[in-house]
């Protein structure tokens, strides 16, 4: 994940007019005295950095410089932090000012160059140090001071001595555990389970070399601690653990060992992912709609349903979850009780598709991708964690609240923009990225264990942003949008931009097919919506892919009558849309349904069964079925029935016979199930994503702080509760009066809506109507202030 940083003005350049001069060099005073001396510029870049420390405004520099120093604040601040830059923090520690038991003391940057000089060079140091400082974490020009809490952020051991610990690099300890023995590797893998310390006899000294404990010791795979105790060192855990390993001695970033692709193949492997994906997605959305799957208690999607779900769609368990959940951030897959209600009356809430399922599957092949890839790229949710075990040792069921973290979007984001650093078509795996992500924000290691990393990957390649291991058009496109929690919702023009993208690498929609003497029927792609809809109609898929393959029977031939199609368009559709010869079994097929299927009509009555042939409704009501359907004769071609139509439908085709349902006007209708459906809730944006201040605003609130600053350091004359407590609005607006006839500045202690109270130097020009109109110095505006919320009121001596 890259992040913007700003270099902080040192005190050689510091700037003149914006900002009052220090009570010493910069570097030489405490942490407050160096904020002071630094140009607001840099103040905002500070609080873009850590917006932590303007909530609330503070009233002057040294409550700004506190709040710097507050170890919470310091931790979060080093959430971002390279490995160089902790390898700075930790030489500024062992050799410097934050050592415990030591006298705090700067370390001259010189010698900070001279001590990591055989790893990196001076310009890669001086780098780091502009990071430290842009976030007030180091301070300081030629000498350079550390906030003592920094030391805690530390992602690897700190030494009890004045010298850096030695660590084994990886290589180092994966050559290591292939040369110890089984019983030794068991006891590495259960402090790397349970924790790292343990405690044994055998860490005495005097034991024997042959030892388990004494041959790890040799190996310098655990550390030792005391006669009783070993702990086992970081690096070692991780390697164990599948996690990257943190080197304190690697400063420069590792590098990645591509694998060159063109983009052209890129896209081509993806848009096959994306076909497979919106049929399977078409096809849970589907059966779900035909039974809705019952919710857990606790609101997920249960094993049995899962496994039924894809026993019917012909997916695996994984996808379906995976898919489940990318249809539920969608919102085309939702909770609740759908309409028609499940006939199980003990059924609560249901998982089913939402009323926006329908116009989705009407959309252009692109732009369902489109929602379906922005939907998993916003999903706070880890979907790969489904089937693993919760601390009680059960399952993680889909679509349940366990797999929500508050870090997804953000993980899946680094990942993914880490891969867009490289050329279009480079192919980089997930050890890789996993190494180069642990090296640049080394506190979030665990983030991105090598399965974390594999996992979202395999999900991206599923959703179509990746492909090849490389990030596709599409995805690139679509990672334009927002890269933070506080950044408003992916601009339209961004979305816009993946659709094109993946509409340009899918394959062209095409407008025909092949009809073979067997009955099937080839579609040699992807076909026009509407020759889509018609061929699912009246052909059965029989296998899916780059061309997918229908085949035709009585059963759907009798379907596409059942919706109204006739014999005629029948015939005509594959006269118009085959490109080989429509062969004769296929004709024959058609007119022998079409003519067995309408003879027998139903309807409601209750319902009703009528034919222009006496003697098929003879035959009809001398069947068994007529007895379960309680059939009556009421006419010689008319019979009526007290059971619904679509149970008089299904019992008669069971019996043999072909009935077609007629309407009122004895047409004949499209009775097909339509599926429930729940309907749809507004895709909101999350409530919990805050929204951070702009450079403008955090601009007035540096203003705000200069103010009171200046206001504080002011000397002043004759006073009105200088203290800050309250006093008459008699007295406040006598001197306030005094101030106004003078022209003289004063200096107020208000407390605003919020109850944050702050000093502040004015220039009152009028007082009426229960408010004080003055000019603010430092910004040139007139600002309004309430009487009742000024504390004190002071003249400033000029």
């Amino acid at each position: 994940m890259t992040t913007t940083d700003r270099t902080p003005r040192t005190g050689d350049d510091r700037p003149t007019g914006t900002a009052p001069a220090a009570r010493g060099a910069a570097g030489a005073g405490p942490l407050a005295d160096w904020l002071s001396a630094r140009a607001d510029e840099d103040l905002v870049a500070l609080l873009e950095l850590r917006p932590d420390l303007a909530v609330p405004l503070p009233a002057s520099m040294a409550v700004l410089a506190a709040r710097a120093e507050q170890r919470a604040s310091v931790l979060r601040a080093c959430d971002d932090l390279n490995t160089l830059d902790f390898a700075v923090i930790e030489t500024l520690t062992v050799h410097g000012s934050a050592f415990p038991g030591r006298t705090a003391t700067p370390l001259p940057r010189k010698q900070l160059h001279e001590l990591l000089r055989d790893r990196v060079p001076a310009r890669t140091v001086d780098a780091s140090v502009a990071r430290l400082t842009a976030r007030a974490l180091v301070w300081g020009t030629k000498e350079l001071h550390l906030v003592a809490s920094a030391k805690d952020a530390l992602p690897w051991q700190l030494g009890s001595t004045t010298e850096i610990p030695d660590a084994l690099t990886e290589s180092e300890i994966v050559r290591a555990l292939t040369e110890i023995a089984h019983p030794e590797r068991a006891l590495l893998d259960k402090l790397a389970a349970t924790g790292p310390r343990g405690r044994t006899r055998d860490a005495a000294p005097g034991t024997a070399p042959d030892r388990p404990i004494q041959r790890l010791l040799a190996h310098r795979l655990l550390n030792w601690i005391d006669e009783e105790t070993v702990e086992l060192p970081h690096a070692v855990g991780q390697v164990l653990r599948r996690e990257p390993v943190t080197d304190p001695h690697a400063l420069v970033q590792p590098e990645p060992a591509p694998v060159k692709h063109t983009a052209a193949d890129v896209n081509a492997a993806a848009a096959g992912e994306v076909g497979e994906l919106l049929r399977h997605c078409g096809d849970i959305l589907e059966t779900v709609g035909t039974v809705p799957a019952p919710a857990l208690r606790s609101g997920g999607l249960g094993v049995r349903e899962l496994r039924r779900i894809a026993k019917q769609t012909g997916v695996e368990e994984t996808r379906v979850g995976l898919l489940a959940e990318v249809l539920a951030a969608a919102r085309l897959l939702d909770k609740g009780i759908p309409e028609p209600a499940p006939p199980d009356d003990a059924l609560d809430d249901c998982w089913a598709p939402t009323t926006t399922a329908d116009g989705w599957r009407d959309h252009s092949p692109a732009r369902r991708w489109v929602t379906l890839a922005h939907a998993w790229l916003e999903l706070d949710r880890f979907p790969w964690m489904i089937g693993l075990r919760d601390a009680n040792d059960k399952p993680l069921a889909a679509l349940s609240i366990e797999l929500r973290n508050m870090h997804a979007v953000r993980d899946r984001r680094a990942m993914l923009s880490l891969l867009a650093e490289f050329p279009p078509g480079t192919g980089v795996s997930a050890t890789d990225l996993a190494r180069v992500l642990a090296w640049r924000q080394p506190r979030l290691r665990r983030h991105f264990h090598i399965e974390a990393v594999e996992r979202t990957l395999a999900e991206a390649a599923t959703l179509g942003l990746v492909g090849r291991d490389a990030l596709t058009s599409a995805g690139r496109a679509l990672l334009h949008g927002p890269t933070g929690p506080g950044d408003p919702a992916v601009p339209e023009e961004s979305l816009r931009n993946a659709e094109a993208e993946m509409d340009s690498a899918l394959p062209d929609p095409v407008d025909h097919v092949l009809v073979q003497a067997d009955l099937t029927v080839i579609a040699p792609g992807p076909l026009v919506p509407e020759l889509q809809s018609r061929i699912a109609l009246v052909a059965d898929i029989e296998s899916a892919g780059a061309a997918t393959v229908y085949r035709i029977g009585e059963t759907s031939v009798r379907r596409a009558l059942d919706a109204g199609m006739t014999a005629a368009e029948l015939h005509q559709l594959f006269t118009t849309h085959s490109r080989t010869p429509v062969p004769q079994s296929l004709t024959y097929l058609i007119d022998d349904v079409a003519r067995r299927h309408g003879r027998l009509r139903a309807g409601i009555a209750q319902s009703f069964v009528r034919s222009e042939d006496p003697a098929l409704l003879a035959e009809v009501l001398a069947a068994p079925v007529a007895e379960q359907l309680a059939l009556r004769a009421v006419a010689p071609t008319v019979a009526i029935s007290q059971a619904t139509l679509a149970e008089v439908l299904d019992e008669l085709r069971a019996a043999g016979f072909t009935p077609a349902g007629e309407d009122s006007a004895g047409s004949i209708v499209d009775l097909r199930p339509r599926g429930a459906r729940i309907p749809a809730r507004p895709n909101t944006r999350n409530a919990w994503r805050p929204a951070l201040p702009s450079s403008e605003q955090l601009g007035q609130l540096v203003a705000e702080l200069r103010a009171g600053e200046r206001a504080a350091q002011a000397k002043s004359g004759r006073a009105v509760r200088a203290d800050g407590s309250r006093t008459s609005t008699a007295a406040t607006m006598g001197l306030l009066q005094v101030a106004v006839q003078g022209g003289r500045p004063v200096r107020i202690g208000y407390v605003d809506a919020q109850g944050v109270a702050t000093q502040r130097i004015v220039e009152p020009l009028q007082v009426s109507g229960g408010q004080l109109n003055a000019l603010d110095p430092v910004t040139g505006a007139v600002r309004n202030f309430t009487l009742h919320r000024i504390a004190s009121v002071a003249l400033i001596d000029q």
